[in-house]
Order: C-alpha cells, then structure tokens, then sequence
C-alpha cells in the first residue's frame, strides 16, 4: 500500500514545519507521464530529476524492471507514445531554455521497447521556411506533430498532425493529417474536403472526425469508414452555440456528441449516423456542470469514459472495467484514481493515475486478478501532502443576483481571517479549475494564505447562461464578480479585509489591472504576469506578431470582447494602459519577451504609462519567456518575487490599517 499517499489528514495539524522552498512546487515533474503499452506488458514513463537530460523508461509491468528506454545528452525527452508493443514514438525539447529561445522544433523520432532501432522520422530545424514541402531521406518537415489520442496501436503507422501557419506567423491557415510509417519512414497526406483546423480519430484508430472554419462558420465533417468519402454533418457560427461537438464513437453506428437539448448545461448524448438525429434523452448530464470529457477504447470498442465534473471521475459501460474501479477505490481511498486500460490487452495489467487537492499526480499499475497496486512514481515526490491546503468549491452570488461558482483553498488548519489572494483565471472563456492540487495554488497556500478563485460569468463549463452573461464584459460586470467573490470571502469570516491581494496571468493578470483601477480600495497590491494591457491593440490585425488567427479576430473577438470601432469607447474605459493613473496600490508586473499570446508591446505600454503616473510598481521581464514561465529558473526567480511581494504588502510583514 502506498502509505505516503494516505498519510492520515488527522496529522496535518501536528506537523510544524518551514515552508517547502519554490522550487518544491515548480520544478520538473520527477514522473510526468506515463502511458501503457497496447498488451499491458510494459508501461513507458517519462523521468527526470532536474539534473539530467528528461528520458524515457520502459519497464515490464509484472516485474517492473527496466528493459529500456532512451535518453538524450543535448536533449529533454517531451512526449512518449506506443506505436505498437514493439514500437514507440517520441519528441524532444530542451527545457534548459525558455520556450522562445529554443531553436529548433520537437522533432519525431522511433524506437524499439529496448532501446534499438532508434529513427529519425521528423525534422527538428524550426525554420518555417519551406514549411510543407518534401525532404531527402524520407524525414517528415519540422511542422510534424503528435496527436492526442493513442490511436490503434496495432501496426507500425501512426497519424500525426502537421500545422501550415498563416505567411510564415504564428496563426494556424490549416492543420493537414498525416499517415506516418514509424520503421521505414515515409507518409501519406489523408484527403480532406476543405482546410482542417482539428482532426479525430474513430474507436478503430482511423481518421472520422475533421472540423473547418470558414467565414466565421465552423463545419463538422464525417468520413464514411467504408468509402473514404467525407460527409457534411452540421455547420454553425464558430463563436456561437454549436448545435452538438462528437468526441468518440459508442459503436459503429452511433457517435458520441456534446450537445444542449434542454436547459441550460451541455449533456452527452448518442448520435445516430444513419439518420443523423440525436438522441434527446442524455447518456451522461452533470448537473451544476456541463459535459466535457473524453472517451476510453479498448479491443477497438468503446470501455467508458473520463469526465470533468468537480473533479475528474470515471463512467465504465464495461462491467470488468467497473469492477476494477472499485477494487482501486477501495484501496485509495483519498484520492481519485484515473484508470486506463490497454488498447489492446493480453495481460490483467491497468495504469492508474492517483491524486488529490493535497496530493500532486501518483503513477501506478493494478492488477485486475490479484488485486496488486504498485507505485511507479510521483510527479512532486518532495511534496507533503500534510503541508498542503484544502480546496472546496463554494457558490457566490453577485450583485445582480446572478450566481456563479468559486474555489477556495485554506491553509492546514486555518480557515478564518486569513491573508486572501485571489487568483483570476486566464482565458476568460474557459473553464478555470477544477479540483485538484495545483502547484501555483498550493505554494500560496503553504505561505499562509487562503486562495479564491473565482469562476466569473464568462467562465465555461458551468452553462450557458453564465457564459453568455460574460460577452463584452471585460472590465465591467466581469470584474464585478471577481470583487463580489472577495465580499463574500470577507462575510463568512475566511478573508482578512485588511489583507487582500488580486494576481492573475493573461487575461488573469488584465483582470488583476482592472481590480487596481476599478477596486483600489478592497485590493492592498496586485500581481499580474504575461497581462493584456491594451484591447485595441489585442483586437487590431497586423499590429504587432500575435498566434491569434484573423479569422477569430474578424468573428470571435467583436462578440466576445468588443467592435474596435462599435465599441472604441468601451474599449477605452477597460483598458488598463488608458486608466494606468488610477492605479495607487503596490503593483508586481513582469512578462516574457517572446510571447506571441500576448505580445510583450502589452507590457512596455503598460510599463511607460505606470512609470508616468510614478506608480509604485516592480518590473520583471524573461528574456525568451512565451506565454508563462517554461524555464525553472524564471519559475522560481517569479514565485520568490511574488513571495516577498505579498509578505511585504498582505503577509507577516505588512503594515495593515
């Protein structure tokens, strides 16, 4: 039994110790990644230690010996996937580097479960010059990518995607699907009948699913798996409600579609493929949730299905399946436990995935006829699941009476006037969190400081109704939420009014500028890394170099955010760079240099109107850095900052009124 795991929550209030350092929470993960072979023989796993190069550990499930792997001397090792039980696929990067200064693309390689037969099968030179044409030697261009999704694994091909960017820039014109033979090389183009944006593959492992955009029109298309030949299925405005999403198929006949028949949240139902009409009654509804989730194949059938609800959980249509759901329930009992099957299975063999709020990600294998669990590994081994938080979702509502969802992590053993940080999620048009332990959340929360994080309208997964309450709301009734989840913090007695700090990245971090401006004095400071400052300078097309494709700009962005010429005074009073002035609290800002997300212009405009206004503000900026921190070192200088910062301002060694 992996007696670490369980370590009794009736001890987290007897252990008093520092707080873990940074580099607990943010360095790489020891086990990222493990995936199962198609027989359950043998279990693949990505490791590393910080020290050395990232690399790739086979191990035989029974024994769990090494029978091999690889590892690089000038390379991190970054995706692992079985091409068949003999085979494996995997990229490479280099995570010494920022993410913008990396030179060259992830590249493919094959190679045998022992360690042999190593092949070159994509390019790593990462200039977009030539992008798309053909090379000597049978080596795929560098635009040549992994799919999700683990496909048949029973020959030596694989699919995989290659993205062509808009004039050689950072927005995608189309992602074509490849057919890739991973021993001698070579592939073939799948046909397509118009540009692709995404691809997904059928319960066989073959291409089924394609989705274009047009003219701000999204169209879902089928592949008819006895004549090849595609089909139109439905089409609808790609910023709107789409009539259903397919994500798997429940047999040859029917597919599983995301779709809201009734009410107010997204449900999964059955699609008929013969009719095309969509069974009205759900499979799987959620309640206070929408549906999102993605399905399990094994024997080419359909097994279950992992879902997102508070947290990620599981549904087994197959009852062997079910059964060991529970037989692993039962022996890990704190946490929840993710089991995926082999795809093609000859051995009792299961992976198992094992978490919790205080417990980051636990790799193990089950064996479903003698009931054995063994450990593989943890991705934070440092970390004492008796030094972490509780996280709880709880329900707020704002001023106009709309009620929306929040997460609220405590430190061990404290729950009332504590320091708050709230922390606001990018996006905004996603789904923020859900639970789980998270290493941002967890180190606030090992700091002594309650963590809210609210789920403001806009926010995704929780209906349609709070989405939609969100279009072109950044600055206003969006913001309103974000301060009316602090009052709400502050009425039940968690939150400290005296010691409130706003901290967010990307539209997280415009949220927390706005919170300064709007809210100046319910926030003691703020934080805000990789932030849009400037909303005609994130909508205007050909400004500056952004990943963001003309097609959103043109559609998405005057729905969601605002018209530039509709809206310019809109725009104007919510952008943080027009409103720098009123910004009188201690502020933190720091951003990468290469971010094409949020291009670092957002940044020196907010930086030279906060340095006219003589704002009290401390400046940070990562050379090579994209949308985040890649780096440990830039991670770690970052959350050090923010650590003094916040005890300095809300923390032990703040000067409160």
């Amino acid at each position: 039994m992996f007696k670490y795991l369980l370590l009794s929550l009736a001890a987290v209030g007897s252990l008093a110790h520092a707080a873990p350092p940074a580099q607990h929470f943010f360095s790489q993960e020891n086990f990222k990644a493990a995936t199962i072979s198609p027989s359950g023989r043998y279990v693949a796993l990505l490791v590393g230690d910080g020290k050395t190069r990232d690399g790739m550990l086979v191990l035989d499930s029974a024994t769990r010996k090494a029978i091999g792997g690889a590892r690089l001397d000038d390379s991190d090792i970054g995706d692992v996937r079985w091409v068949n039980d003999q085979r494996l696929v995997f990229t490479i990067t280099d995570k010494h580097e920022a993410a913008g200064a990396r030179r060259f693309a992830p590249g493919l390689f094959g190679i045998n479960r022992d360690g042999k037969e190593l092949r070159r099968l994509a390019d790593r030179d990462n200039s977009r010059e030539g992008v798309g044409s053909n090379v000597t030697a049978r080596v795929e261009p560098p635009n040549t990518f992994l799919m999700k999704g683990a496909g048949a694994q029973d020959s030596d091909f694989l699919y995989v995607l290659r993205p062509i960017w808009e004039n050689l820039g950072h927005a995608k014109e189309r992602v074509d699907l490849v057919k890739l033979d991973t021993v001698r090389g070579g592939s073939t183009t799948v046909s397509r009948p118009a540009p692709a944006l995404s691809w997904m593959l059928d319960h066989t492992g073959e291409p089924s699913i394609m989705l274009s955009i047009k003219g701000g029109v999204t169209t879902i298309h089928y592949r008819d798996p006895a004549s090849g030949k595609w089909r139109d299925l439905t089409s609808s405005q790609s910023y709107g409600s789409a009539d259903f999403e397919p994500i798997g198929f429940h047999n040859e006949k029917n597919m599983l579609v995301i779709a809201r028949r009734k009410g107010d949240k997204d449900t999964l139902h059955v699609l008929d493929m013969t009719t095309g009409a969509i069974d009205p009654q759900p499979l799987v509804a959620l309640g206070d949730f929408d549906f999102a989730g993605t399905v399990v194949y094994s024997r080419k059938r359909l097994m279950g299905i992992h879902y997102n609800a508070d947290a990620r959980t599981s549904l087994w249509f197959d009852p062997g399946m079910k059964a060991a759901q529970e037989e692993v329930d039962k022996l890990l009992t704190a946490t929840v436990n993710i089991i995926t099957p082999p795809t093609n299975p000859e051995t009792p063999w299961l992976l198992v995935s094992a978490y919790s709020d205080r417990q980051p990600n636990v790799f193990m294998l089950f064996n479903r006829d003698t009931k054995e669990l063994a450990t593989l590994g943890s991705s934070h081994p440092d970390i004492n699941p008796a030094e972490m938080g509780t996280q709880s979702m709880v329900k707020v509502k704002a001023r106009d009476g709309l009620e929306f969802p929040a997460w609220l992590t405590t430190p061990p053993k404290q729950d009332k006037q504590l320091p708050l940080v709230v922390l606001v999620h990018g996006g905004p048009y996603i789904r923020g969190t859900s639970w789980g332990w998270n290493p941002e959340v967890q180190f606030l929360a090992s700091r002594g400081y309650a963590v809210l994080q609210p789920e403001f309208r806009g926010s995704t997964g929780y209906g349609d109704k709070l989405y939609k309450a969100g279009l072109k709301q950044w600055g206003l009734k969006m913001q309103d939420d974000i301060a009316d989840s602090v009052k709400w913090a502050v009425a039940q007695g968690v939150a400290d009014p005296r010691r409130i700090c706003i901290m967010g990245a990307s539209y997280g971090g415009y949220a927390t500028l706005m919170g300064l401006v709007n809210d100046g004095d319910m926030y003691r400071c703020g934080v805000s890394w990789a932030a849009v400052t400037d909303l005609p300078l994130l909508l205007e097309t050909g400004s500056v170099l952004t990943d963001t494709s003309d097609e959103y700009l043109k559609y998405g962005a005057p729905e969601l955010i605002g018209d530039l010429a509709k809206d310019a005074a809109q725009l104007a009073a919510t952008s943080p760079v027009k409103q720098a002035a009123r910004i009188k609290r201690p502020l933190l800002l720091a951003h990468g240099s290469d971010d094409a997300r949020v291009p670092f212009a957002h940044y020196t405009r907010m930086r030279g109107a906060l340095k006219d206004s003589k704002a009290d503000v401390e400046f940070a900026e990562y050379v090579g850095e994209v949308h985040g921190w890649s780096k440990l070192d830039n991670a770690v200088d970052f959350w050090t900052r923010v650590e003094k910062f916040l005890d300095k301002h809300i923390g032990a060694k703040a000067k409160v009124e």
